[in-house]
């Protein structure tokens, strides 16, 4: 379970995510890390304005003699180096010195945006590889050549494999939800054998625009690189010239498709010696797995080990990292604000993991790494997740002896209905047009994954549909299914979008919420066959389920021709699927035949104990009079995962009325895991939770009356925040009159920016945005995890008396944090946790902080008394 969980968050783990941070300073004893700022000149713009990166340098602990090998960790668009201060900072800790900057035209970093110009971003990171080089005790292959890797996502992963294809010191390559070819990216084509441009991403393509203002700032402010009044101010002109042209026409001008493909890794492909782990996701509406399919391939024929990891997730969910403030992962616009803790959770950490492996595995061995070397499987998918999934969601990832290209080598071809002619018409203007996906959909991914969607992508007259008959075996599906069309048209052109439905009790359900465009020319009135590649990924399709083909004319992500064109489409053969195999990775012992020959035993017991655990599931606890007034009363707590770690043990604590309550721990206390068995996401191995008296499960009405921000906030970016927050509480069902959004507002005192869309917010902005949806209908109980990230000290200081007064009148505040001063000032009461159990409760004043002592001096000496120093020396820094 660890695994899977480690591979479906690895697109946080490589920068991706947004980690709130403090920049910290030098100094510091030897057992704690070392964060120095640097400015870093660099090649300057056309113009002959000259550039800095502005960068940090991170020092690990010092508790291991020899050389250290370094990483640079590359953020994604709209973020800046705050984006990677969790991760670098970890990978410190496991001795690594790392480098994490803004790229130029991002944070505080000079210049402007070129989309990884091989002449600026990629010769950035040579110049940022040479300061590496010039570290003490960096281990060097040569002179001026570091042992280091590389490892980013999205805009950075693409600058990873780029810079190793441009400099030969590079060691080790991560690369997660980035493209092969961008201009394939932003014009998918998913007919086969054509070089002709599919539709163009307008949705996307206008997120990666905004994506380019800094902190807000309006087009043509002082310092922004572009024109005044320039819809993209953060670019190079050239660059926002083309990108703009196309936004406005939807057409793929051929000088902007060219400079795509001259940003992109495929190029410079065959120039890669060092291995790459290529991590993409399957929930990706901008960069699918045919892009990482593309890159692996090249990568095999340059010879170069490579490992692909396909994850439940990527830029639109449904494990969409939280908290991400980045326009290419979903989350709008600017960069992060500053501010926040420094420490990285125990999320973070758990997902650094995977890198940590990967980077052990090729960075500190002293023999050339190979395909039968590599740290990881050559190709790890996840199958979707299912009911049969462990408790906290996570789905089988299997793993297979070779990376994919193109899917595998087995298919099953499967018969579609009806075989007759079905005509679809382009409506006038191209509207009103289909709804079958929202690109950067982000939190919102398991909420649309779970409903249909189809009346709003199937409009009449203008989609067809093909059906399968019911399937007789069960079929695992990895790879891009492929189906033949006719097409006979009244245009000169026709551009359509197919996507892949299940049937389920007559309501077609969209499992991998994707489309495959397409647009090809053709002769009017004359037949012609086409061949085209479905999305990418991986399904389970159960015996007795039927599968549907829909073909439609429109789709609202996409621009579209305008004209009205009417399309004769039959299906021209079957719908053909790559089967699967694989090995399941948690599958790590091998069956001798002792073993084999009790399985039947054990089999027997197995279901004798799921048969009581069911029985014992459906019996509902009543509600307990005498807790009836308490709002919140944890009680004995346990939670263990099936590799024993006990995360939460025996937990037991309570919150009051008019309580403003710190949960407190170092990482790995389990407070994340125990405000998540409180608000119903995971169960319980054992103990309850009581709010006012009613025992809390999954979605027990009782949550209603909880509001809770964990984890982040998920938004839909193009929305405003008053937009955002009317629609979430139009969403419970609730009367609108008892949202008392005027007070949540008057809190969350974001001023005129709730009006404005929320992919423009930067992170304290999307943080206090979150703070006001979980305060929405003033409910009784307010669970807040880390509620501070991303909030700079005055945000901060405003935040202690709006608590304090919704506290005041009766409610109950949770509050789970790192900054121990914070919580001095804020809470009335706190809950010391570590190593997964409470060490310690009470009011601040009967914990001693009244008596001249400090809550940290407090907290650390709880910690020493229970026996393990460990995190001391990095708590203290914070």
């Amino acid at each position: 379970m660890q695994l899977a969980r480690r591979l479906l968050a690895a697109t946080a783990a490589l920068g991706v995510l947004v980690a709130p941070a403090a920049a910290a300073t030098p100094g510091g004893d030897d057992d704690e890390v070392r964060v120095e700022q640097v400015t870093v000149p660099v090649g300057s713009e056309p113009d002959g304005a000259e550039v800095a990166l502005d960068a940090d340098v991170y020092h690990p602990v010092e508790d291991r003699d020899g050389p250290r090998e370094a990483v640079l960790l590359a953020h994604g668009f709209g973020g800046s180096k705050e984006d990677l201060t969790g991760r670098a900072r970890a990978l410190a800790e496991e001795g690594y010195l790392v480098v994490g900057y803004s790229a130029r035209g991002f944070g505080d970093s000079g210049g402007a945006i070129h989309l990884n110009d091989p002449d600026y971003e990629v010769a950035d990171a040579r110049a940022l590889v040479d300061l590496i080089a010039e570290q003490p005790r960096v281990r060097l292959d040569g002179p001026g050549d570091p042992r280091v890797a590389v490892a980013g996502g999205s805009y950075g992963g693409a600058l990873a494999l780029m810079a190793a294809g441009a400099d030969q010191r590079i060691d080790s390559v991560v690369a997660a939800i980035t493209w092969h070819d961008l201009g394939e990216a932003f014009f998918p084509q998913s007919a086969t054998g054509t070089e002709q441009p599919g539709p163009f991403t307008a949705l996307w393509a206008s997120n990666f625009l905004m994506g380019s203002f800094r902190g807000g700032e309006s087009p043509g402010s002082p310092g922004s690189p572009g024109s005044p009044g320039s819809a993209c101010a953060g670019f190079a002109p050239r660059e926002c010239e083309l990108f703009v042209a196309a936004a406005e026409t939807g057409a793929a001008h051929p000088d902007l498709l060219e400079m795509l493909s001259r940003h992109s890794p495929a190029p410079t492909l065959p120039d890669i010696e060092a291995p790459v782990h290529l991590v993409q996701g399957m929930s990706d509406t901008l960069f699918g797995i045919e892009q990482a399919d593309a890159t692996a391939q090249a990568l095999q024929e340059a010879g170069v080990p490579v490992a692909v990891s396909w994850f439940n997730g990527g830029h639109d969910g449904p494990t969409q990292p939280p908290d991400s403030g980045s326009a290419d992962s979903g989350g709008g616009g600017g960069p992060p604000s500053e501010g926040g803790s420094i420490e990285a959770t125990d999320q973070e950490r758990e997902q650094t993991a995977d890198l940590v492996t990967w980077l052990e595995g090729t960075l500190r061995v002293a023999e050339p790494v190979t395909q039968a070397t590599l740290p990881v499987p050559s190709f790890r998918y996840a199958m979707p997740p299912s009911p049969s999934d462990d408790a906290d969601g996570d789905p089988v990832v299997r793993a297979a002896s070779r990376p994919p290209s193109g899917g595998t080598a087995d298919t099953e071809g499967l018969a579609l209905s009806p075989a007759a002619s079905t005509s679809l018409v382009n409506p006038p203007g191209g509207v009103p047009r289909a709804t079958t996906v929202l690109p950067g959909q982000g939190g919102l991914g398991p909420l649309t994954s779970a409903i249909s969607t189809y009346p709003l992508s199937a409009l009449p007259g203008q989609s067809v549909a093909f059906d399968t008959d019911p399937l007789a075996e069960d079929l695992v599906v990895v790879g891009r299914p492929r189906v033949d069309l006719e097409l006979t048209s009244t245009g000169s052109s026709s551009t359509l979008f197919l996507s892949l439905w299940q049937v389920r009790n007559g309501s077609p359900v969209l499992p991998r919420r994707l489309v495959a465009p397409l647009q090809i020319d053709l002769d009017p009135g004359t037949p012609t066959r086409v061949t085209v590649d479905l999305p990418g990924g991986t399904w389970e399709m159960p015996a007795g389920s039927t599968w549907r083909v829909l073909v439609t004319a429109t789709d609202a992500a996409y621009a579209g021709p305008d004209e009205v064109r009417i399309d004769q489409v039959t299906a021209a053969g079957p719908l053909v699927v790559p089967t699967g195999g694989g090995a399941p990775v948690s599958t790590g012992s091998v069956w001798d035949a002792e073993t084999l020959g009790v399985a039947g035993a054990l089999a027997l017991l197995l279901l004798l104990v799921l048969a009581t655990a069911l029985r014992q599931r459906r019996v509902r606890r009543p509600p307990r009079e005498d807790l009836a007034e308490v709002p919140l009363v944890v009680d004995g707590l346990v939670k263990e995962y099936p590799d024993g770690h006990r995360a939460v043990d025996d937990v037991s604590w309570r919150a009051e009325r008019g309580q403003v309550v710190g949960l407190l721990g170092p990482n790995g206390a389990g407070k994340t895991t125990t405000l998540r068995m409180v608000m119903g996401l995971i169960r319980p191995d054992a103990g309850s939770v009581h709010v006012l008296g009613v025992p809390v499960t999954a979605g027990a009405a009782v949550l209603g009356r909880v509001g809770a921000l964990v984890e982040g906030p998920g938004f839909l970016p193009h929305l405003s925040g008053r937009a955002n927050l009317l629609s979430y509480w139009a969403a419970t069902g609730n009367p609108a009159e008892e949202s008392r959004v005027a007070e949540v507002l008057e809190i969350a005192a974001l001023g005129d920016a709730i009006d404005r869309p929320v992919r423009a917010y930067s992170h304290g902005m999307r943080q206090r945005l979150g703070i006001a949806q979980a305060m929405l209908g003033m409910p009784e109980v307010l669970i807040l995890d880390e509620p501070t990230n991303g909030l700079d000290p005055p945000q901060i200081a405003a935040m202690r008396p709006m608590l304090a007064r919704y506290a005041a009148g009766g409610r109950t505040v949770v509050i789970s944090s790192h900054l121990l001063a914070e919580v001095e000032l804020t809470c009335t009461h706190v809950v010391v946790m570590h190593a997964g159990r409470v060490l310690v409760t009470g009011s601040v004043d009967e914990l001693g902080v009244a008596e001249g002592r400090t809550l940290e001096s407090v907290f650390l000496s709880t910690i020493a008394a229970a026996g393990d120093s460990s995190h001391l020396n990095r708590v203290r820094s914070r």
